[in-house]
């Protein structure tokens, strides 16, 4: 598997101290879809049908969404996605959009972490990669990029807006 490490190029393409909204977490989930199942003994919610999530400036859209709750204090460990397409959207503090799309995405509250799998890219500023899987960590501001074999390639896009900032 080719591994990019992608932390200075993320720092030009998602750039600033562009830090995810910070009252985010604190935020309730509200979440629509055409069905839920809730599954008691794993602590997990599956939604299922055209799924909206909303938490604060977080927004996830997807077919197939499960949430997964610690058992010991019921707060969110992970929210996983799942679709043609699933999306993921959210304000940083500096007002800018992060936008992340993928067949599969975990998001981690626990790790602060947005994993996106099959057909990745996520986006600031017209600035673009894409690849196999990302993976993100929001509030460092550190991402790795993979292709998914050897031969599959990262492919990157810098605005020149975002290279001079």
């Amino acid at each position: 598997m080719k591994l990019s490490h992608l932390s200075l190029i993320s720092c030009l393409v998602l750039s600033g101290p562009a830090m995810a909204l910070s009252t985010d977490q604190q935020q309730p989930v509200y979440i629509d879809s055409d069905s839920q199942q809730l599954d008691m003994q794993s602590n997990k919610v599956t939604f299922l049908g055209d799924v909206k999530l909303k938490q604060g400036s977080i927004n996830i859209n997807a077919d197939k969404i499960v949430v997964t709750r610690n058992p010991n204090d019921g707060s969110i460990e992970s929210i996983d996605g799942f679709g043609k397409l699933a999306t993921f959207s959210q304000l940083t503090d500096d007002g800018k959009t992060l936008y992340g799309e993928a067949e599969e995405l975990e998001y981690s509250l626990a790790k602060d972490q947005l994993t996106m799998r099959k057909k990745a890219m996520l986006s600031q500023d017209d600035s673009t990669i894409r690849g196999n899987q990302i993976r993100y960590h929001i509030s460092s501001q550190k991402l790795i990029a993979d292709g998914q074999s050897k031969g599959d390639r990262v492919s990157t896009v810098l605005q020149p807006q975002a290279v001079q900032e």
